[in-house]
């Protein structure tokens, strides 16, 4: 990356340094002799893709990618036990989490175990009466029912005392996690490539993306010892699974490299198909079609599966993508999507709130504000707003009755996880845990003060993180002229876009903003116009009341250098495209 404020931009209207990503010149020539255009080229080489590695880049398959699941410590022992569980007839029972991740989680197994004459019981905990993760009364609950093992999915990783209760009932469990922890949970296997035992190198997988390696190497063990002949079956076609696997691995923010790249680009492919009852329905909720984005995944999908666990019931989620008939699949659908708008009512209110407590912490390099009433289940969506707004990590609690349940959303560079299982290790609050850019935690309204001086403490010398967000980085540079649909075409090839493969910022430089109003209450709509004249329509989503926004109205008229995603817009049945507005400053001073 350059040193130097690339286009003269120090500080933008948003307050940020523009800085150009720079690529080896010498590839990114090879790189449109093979067709593709400069935009896209620049692009490649800046992400140290060469053309030798270009196609493979580009057509992410498992083929390619998909690691041996062998790999994973102790996929052997988990393997072995499910299926001589699967074997014998044992009652198995799911216990999941009740985010996105966590409800697909459950349902690839409950789909797989089910193709297999073997129902599994699918427990998911209350959020608001049960908490996060394994519980000693409902491993107890489990084992009442009948339940022989129990396969924990997205949780279970710091199980504690239900692993202890676990083994007085004389309950087998197997705990398929991704998340990080510096000791292994008392279970029969642990599969978590966030262990201190796992070499695997896949530390980038979500669980769902665990669980269908898990998967994977069941099948082949079954396959191998005669399962399938024996009981005149049919080898499940996984995949068939990878819509859920896509989806789980985009909304759960993991990053978008090595297997997760096919992952999310064949599920996409297996979504538009929408041959599961329970996201067609969800798409039709939604109206939304195919062909699907990785944004439908972790805008449109995403947010209506997690509203169960927010909001309504936990296990509403998993009831949806397990569900068969459509009829019950549309239902689900529905409360599903009524309980997104909910959310989003709540969502809005404690925003506000603590917008206004953040503003007044300003000199600090981090945000922790709490609030009583404020619903727990949407205390990560607001960190994460605050995050955004404020380029810096936010930290949410809400409280009830003294004791508050809370979220945490980091940035580039700081592990936020580790920070809050130091803050537990330590005793300063009374639970947490999570990954580097986002975590959850409780604690009691008296551990606040020594929680914040704490993390004051943690964020001494995390200067060059805070920064590296201060600085906007920009993978190429394009022109109201070059913004065409088919450009929007040849990017998305470069996709899936998310974490750890971020969509492409380009830099739209000395352009005169022809026209700007406010749209929507929240949104501003502008038209670009380029030197030549070609025109260009953009769009900078929740800008009213920023910097940004103010900005932006302020420079009707006159000439900006603006940054931002080229999207398709098809709004009126006419394919164009659009630039939706992240950062933008004067022309000239």
């Amino acid at each position: 990356m350059s040193e130097v404020a690339s286009f003269g931009v120090a500080r933008s209207f948003s307050g940020r340094r523009w800085r150009l990503a720079s690529g080896d010149e010498a590839v990114a020539r090879a790189l449109t002799q093979t067709g593709l255009s400069p935009v896209l080229a620049h692009l490649l080489a800046a992400r140290g893709v060469d053309a030798a590695g270009a196609a493979d880049y580009l057509n992410p398959t498992l083929k390619k990618l998909m690691p041996d699941p062998l790999v994973l410590a102790e996929m052997d022992i988990a393997v072995a036990r499910v299926a001589a569980a699967l074997e014998q007839g044992h009652a198995i029972a799911l216990f999941g989490d009740y985010d996105v991740d966590g409800s697909v989680s459950s349902a690839l197994l409950a789909d797989f175990f089910t193709s297999l004459g073997h129902v599994p019981r699918v427990y998911i905990p209350d959020r608001m009466s049960e908490g996060y993760g394994p519980s000693a009364p409902a491993f107890a609950t489990l084992k009442e029912g009948g339940a022989e093992l129990i396969v924990t999915v997205d949780c279970g990783a710091s199980g504690g005392a239900a692993f202890e209760k676990a083994r007085a009932l004389g309950l087998d469990v197997v705990v398929l996690d991704h998340h990080r922890v510096e000791t292994r949970p008392d279970a029969l296997a642990h599969v978590n490539p966030n262990q201190p035992s796992d070499t695997s190198g896949l530390t980038y997988l979500c669980a769902a993306g665990v669980t269908f390696l898990f998967m994977v190497a069941l099948n082949r063990h079954l396959r191998d010892s005669g399962f399938y002949r024996a009981r005149g079956l049919n080898e499940p076609d996984l995949r068939e699974y990878l819509d859920m696997v896509g989806l789980a691995t985009v909304c759960d923010v993991v990053p978008l490299i090595g297997v997760n790249r096919a992952f999310v680009r064949q599920g996409l492919g297996q979504l538009s198909k929408l041959g599961r009852p329970g996201l067609k329905a969800l798409a039709q909720v939604a109206k939304a079609a195919p062909p699907f984005t990785a944004y439908h995944l972790g805008f449109v999908f995403g947010p209506r599966i997690n509203a169960g666990g927010r909001v309504g019931r936990s296990s509403l989620g998993a009831d949806l993508l397990t569900a068969r008939a459509e009829e019950a699949a549309q239902e689900f659908a529905v409360l599903l999507d009524l309980h997104n708008q909910e959310r989003r009512e709540i969502e809005k209110r404690i925003l506000e709130e603590a917008v206004a407590l953040a503003a007044v912490q300003e000199n600090a390099p981090f945000l922790l504000v709490e609030g009583d009433g404020w619903h727990p289940g949407v205390v990560g969506i607001v960190a994460g707003r605050l995050k955004e707004r404020f380029a810096k990590p936010a930290f949410v609690a809400g409280f009830e009755g003294g004791m508050g349940r809370g979220s945490a959303r980091g940035i580039a560079g700081l592990d936020i996880g580790r920070m809050i299982r130091a803050a537990r290790e330590a005793g300063l609050i009374e639970s947490g845990g999570g990954h580097a850019m986002a975590a959850g935690f409780s604690l009691m309204a008296s551990q606040l003060a020594g929680l914040r001086e704490f993390l004051h403490a943690q964020f001494q010398g995390a200067d060059a993180a805070l920064d590296a967000v201060a600085t906007l980085d920009l993978d190429a540079v394009s022109s109201p002229a070059a913004a065409t649909p088919a450009l929007v075409r040849e990017m998305a090839l470069a996709g899936p876009f998310g974490a750890g493969s971020p969509e492409p910022l380009l830099a739209f430089p000395d352009v005169k903003i022809a026209f700007a109003d406010t749209v929507g209450g929240d949104h501003v709509r502008l038209r670009l116009v380029g030197g030549d004249g070609a025109r260009l329509d953009a769009i900078a989503f929740r800008v009213m009341g920023t910097k940004l926004g103010e900005g932006l109205l302020a420079a009707r008229g006159r000439r900006i250098h603006t940054a931002g995603k080229l999207i398709r817009d098809d709004w009126g049945g006419v394919e164009r495209a659009q630039l939706q507005i992240e950062d933008a400053a004067p022309a000239s001073l």
